[in-house]
């Protein structure tokens, strides 16, 4: 399994009054390094399983928050998978 590179992203997420995080949009660094922002379409949260590894190979604790998200990006559907990490305070994402 290849390990996958973690870079930092911005993040907009909603609380709920159960303290349940949903991210709604994600901003994203572009290899033309400008800015793009997407709307995230559904997402499935993953974490609570306890202490494992994703399937892009990032080591995931009980401090790290995953969701595997959809977002649309030129008409077309990507999933990707983003990490907000509780003791950092930072969401990062894989590429």
């Amino acid at each position: 399994m290849e390990k996958s590179v973690r870079v930092e992203v911005d993040v907009i997420a909603q609380f709920n009054r159960d303290g349940q995080i949903i991210p709604l949009r994600v901003r994203i660094t572009g290899e033309d390094g400008e800015p793009h922002a997407y709307t995230i379409r559904s997402y499935t949260d993953l974490s609570h399983k306890g202490v494992f590894t994703t399937p892009d190979g990032i080591y995931v604790t009980n401090d790290i928050l995953v969701y595997e998200c959809c977002i649309v990006v030129f008409e077309a559907k990507k999933i990707i998978h983003l990490y907000y990490d509780m003791s950092e305070s930072s969401w990062t994402m894989t590429v």
